[in-house]
This record gives C-alpha cells, structure tokens and sequence, in this order.
C-alpha cells in the first residue's frame, strides 16, 4: 500500500488552481455573492440603527455593535467553504474523471485534502476583498475579533468540510442525482444554525438540536464578542469538540459509500 503523498496532493491542487485560473466569470462569482450578501445585509442594518427602538424590536445595542454584517460573512465563510470543496469533486465527475483518478496512485486521502487546500483557496479569492469591503462601506472589520476570528474560522471551516465528505459519499455512491445536496443542505443547516438571531428565540424543543450544530457555537460565540465584549471560549472548545465527532463520522461514512460505489460499479457511472 502506496504511503500519503503531500506530493500527489500538490499536483492534484495545481490542477484545481489551473482549472480555477482559467476562467475569470468563475473567479468573479466566488467575490460577487457574498459581497451581495453583505452589501444588501449590511445596508438593511444602517437601516435598523437609524429607527428608534430597531425595527421589529430588534435590540439596537445588537444591531449596532455589527452583529448582522458579522454574522454574514461567517455564514460566507461556512457555505463557501462547504461548497468550494463540493465544485472542485464536482467537476471531476462533470468531467468523467472520478474513474481515472481513483484507478491512479492516488489515495482517496490525498484526493479529499487536495479538496480541503482548494477550499481555502477559493475562500482566500472570495472572502479577504469582500472582508475588506465591509470595513470600507460599514466600518466593520472582522479581522480585529484576533483570536476569536481565529477559533469562528476553524470551526466553521471543519464543519464545511464535514459536510462536503459526506456529500461526496453520496455522489461517488448516487451518482448526479445527489447534486441538489451540494446547493441545498447548507441551506437547510442556516436557521438551525442560529446566524441572525439567538437561540433563545426558538422553541424550546428546538433549541437541544440547534446546539448539535457546531456554527451555533460560532454565532452565539460572536454575539458574544460583539454585544457583551467576552469571549466564550467554552463555545469554541464546545463546537470543535462537535466538528472532532462530525468529521470522523463523515470521513467514515465517506470511506463506505466509496467502497460501496466500487461494488457497485457506479463509479464509471458518473458524469453528466
């Protein structure tokens, strides 16, 4: 049995960031979404701050300390973390190239961290100008929260990844079919997640599945930072702690559904 290769990873990154490069439309939608996001957000809390009382009885201290602009670009990095490891197996099975890749030296080990490096990749191109953005237009700037940035990041990018290995599995073993997961599970994770609100707002018999979720630590851990000036460190030990669990589960889950997919010759049944 071949040994892991951070050489094979290389290469395999390099072949991402080539595809990447090559297609400038493809680059400029990584920036354009979430600096939509955070425009249209950012402006609605400008907004807010200029009525009294808040708008809905929005609490103005919340709103005013940058909580919405904040919890926007996390909620970025979360998704386009998620989804920027999905396009680059994407495009391997719109290519038809799963075959040739898991028939190569290459160990489905070395494939998943090339998907990790390409995530962070296409985070870097998306995320730093729209950060930068925000401190320009709202004077919010996320990379002064130092080491709570730090602690948001890891967790929120684990979790991405979490995710996008377990969507993999389910395309290598489904096939296509599965593709709506890659744009829609994130989606339904958002209001279980906490982003714009605390939660306390939610049923109480909701609330034990919301703290299931690592990005709740992440969003009540910032409006802690924003609102109260603390850092709840218990939050962050809390939500990597969860990310430990999630990961190992979908690396495992990935692991079978692959093999299951070799047995059942659905890997040379992919493509478009």
């Amino acid at each position: 049995m071949t040994t892991f290769s951070f050489q094979r990873v290389g290469a395999m990154t390099l072949r991402y960031s080539y595809l990447l490069r090559s297609s400038y439309p493809r680059m400029l939608e990584m920036i354009y979404w979430p600096l939509v996001q955070m425009l249209t957000w950012g402006f609605l809390q400008i907004y807010l701050v200029g009525r009294p009382g808040g708008l809905a009885g929005a609490e103005p201290s919340a709103i005013g300390a940058g909580s919405l602009v904040g919890a926007v670009l996390l909620w970025d990095i979360l998704l386009r973390g998620q989804q920027g490891f999905s396009f680059s197996f994407l495009e391997e099975m719109w290519a038809r190239n799963l075959p040739n890749l898991f028939m190569s030296p290459l160990r489905p080990a070395e494939f998943v961290a090339a998907m990790m490096a390409m995530s962070l990749m296409r985070l870097f191109i998306g995320m730093v100008p729209v950060t930068l953005l925000a401190i320009w237009f709202f004077g919010f700037n996320l990379w002064a929260l130092g080491l709570a940035f730090a602690g948001f990041f890891a967790i929120l990018i684990l979790f991405a990844w979490s995710v996008g290995l377990f969507v993999a599995g389910l395309l290598l073993r489904y096939g296509l079919g599965a593709e709506n997961l890659v744009w829609s599970l994130m989606f339904v994770i958002q209001p279980l997640g906490c982003v714009y609100y605390p939660v306390a707002v939610l049923p109480s018999w909701l609330q034990p599945i919301c703290w299931m979720l690592p990005p709740t630590y992440v969003f009540e851990g910032l409006r802690g930072v924003l609102i109260d000036h603390a850092l709840r460190v218990d939050l962050m030990a809390a939500g990597l702690a969860l990310d430990a669990v999630l990961f190992t589960l979908a690396a495992w889950s990935f692991t079978r559904l692959l093999r299951s997919a070799r047995e059942a010759g659905s890997l040379l049944q992919t493509g478009e």
